[in-house]
């Protein structure tokens, strides 16, 4: 699941940034420069979820 999650979040940074670039072109600059803010955070994001971690994790945990 967790990677169907964050191909997802992939796919949206990048329609994110062809989007941006064509309200750029169109003159929209306000909301095309918003989207790619959008999508660095979104890149951010993916980059996070998916850095290995060291230790115990929730997902490991098992319930008393």
């Amino acid at each position: 699941m967790t990677d169907a999650v964050l191909s997802l979040g992939v796919l949206t940074a990048i329609a994110l940034v062809l989007g941006a670039i064509v309200l750029w072109r169109r003159g929209v600059r306000r909301q095309a420069a918003l989207m790619l803010v959008l999508a660095v955070v979104m890149a951010g994001n993916v980059a996070i979820w998916s850095m290995p971690t060291a230790g115990r994790t929730l997902a490991g945990a098992t319930a008393p």
